[in-house]
């Protein structure tokens, strides 16, 4: 699984843009899945909305692709917005982080700190949108990719019950964030 990890993480940025020069709902649909710091906070806010519990299992992960789709459209619009890819790999270990403590976080806190990353993760999307092709199609796929990850990670954080497992996939999130955040500011 590690290996299989660290191919997917090594390779995923060469495999988004191999998908195609086109905006399109397949494309929208593959670029949150090959693109592995989306991929797992994706994953993150859904297992985090499980350790908050309640309402907030489904209201968190509303919360993002709500934000995802406001960050995409300012992204399209190609206004700057300073250390995107440092804010994303950062939201990879602040989630992580989040879920490997297992502490209760407040709504209060955890709402604002998502959508900050949500934004974040789709002024890139947005900003990544091929200059061809139709960007409502590419957009409603990455919503929708962004979506099932969400219940991807609210399925796991449901089978795996204990603490200790969940917290175990929290400490390697926010490790692998640890390692992107290094790499893009070229200190490893």
């Amino acid at each position: 699984n590690i290996i299989f990890a660290a191919l997917v993480y090594l390779f995923s940025t060469k495999i988004t843009f191999a998908v195609g020069d086109t905006a399109n709902v397949l494309s929208g649909l593959l670029h949150p899945i090959l693109g592995f710091d989306h991929l797992i906070a994706m994953v993150a806010v859904g297992l985090l909305s499980i350790q908050i519990g309640g309402k907030h299992i489904l209201g968190l992960p509303v919360c993002f692709v709500f934000i995802l789709f406001i960050g995409a459209l300012i992204g399209l619009l190609a206004i700057p917005i300073p250390q995107v890819e440092g804010v994303i790999s950062l939201s990879v270990i602040v989630l992580g982080i989040a879920i490997a403590s297992q502490s209760r976080i407040g709504i209060w806190i955890a709402y604002p700190i998502v959508a900050i990353f949500a934004f974040f993760h789709g002024h890139a999307h947005g900003g990544e949108i091929p200059s061809l092709g139709n960007p409502t199609s590419y957009i409603t796929g990455f919503l929708i990719a962004s979506a099932i990850l969400h219940f991807l990670g609210i399925g796991i954080g449901t089978i795996a019950r204990t603490k200790r497992i969940r917290s175990m996939i929290g400490s390697a999130f926010a490790g692998i964030g640890l390692h992107m955040i290094l790499l893009i500011y070229g200190l490893i």
